[in-house]
């Protein structure tokens, strides 16, 4: 399946019977589907139908659909003159000529006054209304279509770049468990240095005791567990990325898991090598984390 980025913007133009439709949808980053609409007056009834297409397409985001419908480039109305009215505006334009002198009428004069020329509304009847819907709904799906398919491109993306961190997550770990100072014969030598430096500052320590205290503190130190579930979740990270869908939220969980194992590997860590890679680890995971917000 693909993922799909939760960013995107489309635009659908189409025209049904000398009426132009337009639809701009966008979409940013939300923790559910969030949708706002802009109707045009008149157009308020489309909003449930317009709501619930959006979320059955959708699984997350914050979306926003304007609609403009508008007289199509071309279309003409019949202009309707009221004739009688029109020749007794003439007449009396003749009369008030003859005896004052005024000025003659203009056909343009005489038009331009109330009740000469109407440009009458359209009258919509249901099926019209029925059908009308049924376009702009239609183009609405081309619209979400392309947004759909704007959201996949930048996902196909976000794929690489996560696969990317997750590899750089996974060759971290391999190398804080492949460090020499990880070796049995270091260790050793690490506590046997430590115990040395306490006696000779104390003769008064118990060298036993001294040797079970450092063994004890050497085997909570030991982060093979923390490394253990690392590539557990590495390997789960890859296997989410491979089958795609609505991800986004599983991923931000995992980023969690990183974070914890990486901040658990600093912590226990007794070597300044393994803790120069738990940083370089918690860095790799802020910025997966990062780029995971951005996905549905």
């Amino acid at each position: 399946m693909n993922l799909q980025s939760m960013t995107g913007f489309a635009r659908a133009v189409a025209e049904h019977q000398g009426t132009s439709i337009a639809w701009e949808v966008k979409s940013v980053n939300g923790k559910s589907v969030e949708v706002r609409l802009r109707l045009p007056q008149g157009f308020e009834r489309l909003e449930p139908a317009v709501r619930q297409t959006m979320q059955k397409r959708f699984s997350r985001g914050n979306f926003q659909a304007t609609l403009t419908v508008g007289r199509a480039a071309g279309a003409q109305v019949q202009p309707v003159v009221n004739e009688v009215f029109l020749k007794d505006l003439a007449g009396l334009a003749k009369r008030l000529q003859e005896q004052f002198g005024v000025a003659p009428a203009t056909a343009d004069g005489l038009l331009a006054l109330r009740g000469v020329l109407d440009i009458p509304e359209a009258v919509e009847t249901e099926e019209a209304r029925t059908a009308l819907d049924a376009a702009i709904l239609l183009a609405l799906d081309v619209a979400l279509a392309g947004l759909e398919q704007a959201r996949q491109s930048e996902g196909d993306a976000l794929r690489s770049l996560l696969s990317g961190h997750i590899d750089a997550i996974e060759a971290l770990t391999l190398r804080a468990e492949a460090d020499p100072s990880r070796e049995p014969a270091a260790i050793r030598e690490r506590i046997a240095e430590q115990v040395r430096l306490l006696m000779d500052a104390s003769a008064n320590l118990d060298a036993s005791r001294l040797h079970q205290e450092a063994a004890f503190l050497a085997t909570k130190a030991d982060i093979r567990e923390e490394i253990d579930r690392l590539k557990t979740h590495v390997a789960s990270g890859r296997v989410l990325l491979a089958n795609g869908g609505a991800i986004g939220r599983k991923l931000d969980f995992l980023a969690q898991e990183f974070n914890r194992e990486s901040n658990t590997l600093c912590s226990k860590s007794n070597a300044a090598a393994v803790t120069a890679i738990g940083l370089e680890l918690k860095a790799v995971v802020d910025q997966f984390r990062e780029q995971v917000q951005n996905l549905e």
